[in-house]
């Protein structure tokens, strides 16, 4: 819980700080951090009280409130998480949509990923309430009611299907036209793009095209790998998860009483952590980020700083080193070694 509210909320606030112009992936780094508080707060938080006091300790109305955040969460992570993959299909497939109000189209997506995930976890409201343990017995919890045998079949499945099934069959659509796409740009590596004079073109794969199709730009390439390993993050951290719950309404031979304390809590867990690992795969992939969420913290200041000198120093050193090696006519010619110096020299070659 504590990991995932620093992260996320670090880069949050990198987000704010940073002087760069918002782009359409901050954007949609904000919202899916906000998602992982939402799941953070709202699930991982109330679980641990829930385990603190064995019971549900509340009336009804909260017991009903605090089901339907939960799994509100989990579809909002999920769903803002295909907003973004779709995003990067356009910017990387359908290059042109991404002139027509690209800003606008993100906003809608975002709203509609949060909009579909308020409405898809509303049953919670309908399926759990404050009910005693056993009759007679005063006691109370917040549980789920069910049709037997049916009901917990339909209920997980749909769980399953909405959150997990269905989005990862989006992203590994998504993702097999991105790959295809690049991979062809890829092909087009032996006949580079060449600019005005016939000079390449930096930081492109491939030409633009005669049909007006954009290439596809290296800070594309870094988006789409970013976007890669948070969809595999999720996969991995979500999928035992699903797997376990699947098995314990399908298999009527499931293993609960030796299950509960092992492998449902482990899978949890694990769930939970996928919350935790988003902000670092932002960061690392973000340079920018990780600095200017150092900047917000005074103590991190002075290690910015030093560090910033350090590297000033070293590229300080090598342009020295780059000036006096030139040659008297400060032209950029080719170098090798000399064999009559035990130092390194270096001889301009006549070209």
């Amino acid at each position: 819980f504590a990991a995932a509210v620093l992260g996320n909320g670090s880069v949050l606030l990198a987000l704010r700080r940073t002087p760069r112009k918002a782009s359409r992936m901050h954007l949609f780094i904000r919202h899916l951090s906000l998602a992982d508080l939402v799941v953070a707060f709202f699930q991982v938080l109330p679980q641990l009280c829930w385990e603190v006091t064995h019971r549900f300790r509340g009336p009804d109305g909260l017991c009903r409130v605090v089901k339907h955040l939960q799994v509100f969460g989990m579809f909002a992570s999920a769903y803002v998480l295909v907003a973004m993959t779709a995003d990067r299909y356009i910017a990387v497939c359908r290059p042109l949509k991404t002139l027509q109000r690209p800003t606008r189209r993100s906003y809608a997506m975002i709203a509609a990923a949060w909009a579909l995930s308020l409405l898809l976890s509303t049953p919670q409201y309908f399926i759990f309430s404050l009910s005693e343990v056993e009759r007679g017995s005063r006691v109370y919890d917040c549980w789920a009611h069910f049709v037997m045998p049916w009901g917990p079949r339909a209920y997980i499945t749909w769980i399953t299907g909405g959150i997990f099934v269905a989005p990862v069959l989006v992203l590994a659509t998504c993702y097999g036209f991105i790959c295809c796409r690049i991979w062809r740009s890829a092909r087009g590596r032996a006949r580079p793009g060449q600019g005005a004079g016939g000079v390449p073109r930096r930081g492109l794969l491939l030409a633009p095209c005669a049909g007006g199709v954009r290439t596809i730009s290296r800070a594309k390439i870094r988006t789409v790998k970013m976007t890669f390993v948070i969809v595999s993050a999720y996969v991995v951290c979500w999928a035992p998860f699903f797997t376990i719950q699947m098995w314990s309404v399908w298999d009527q031979r499931f293993p609960w009483v030796d299950s509960e304390n092992t492998a449902t809590t482990v899978t949890a867990l694990l769930a939970s952590l996928n919350s935790c690992c988003n902000p670092w795969i932002y960061m690392f992939f973000s340079g920018h980020l990780l600095q200017d969420c150092l900047q917000s913290f005074p103590c991190c200041q002075k290690i910015k700083q030093t560090l910033s000198k350090e590297d000033s120093n070293s590229n300080s050193r090598r342009q020295t080193s780059f000036t006096n090696n030139r040659s008297p006519t400060h032209s950029l010619n080719t170098w090798r070694e000399s064999a009559h110096s035990k130092l390194t020299s270096f001889i301009p070659v006549p070209t």
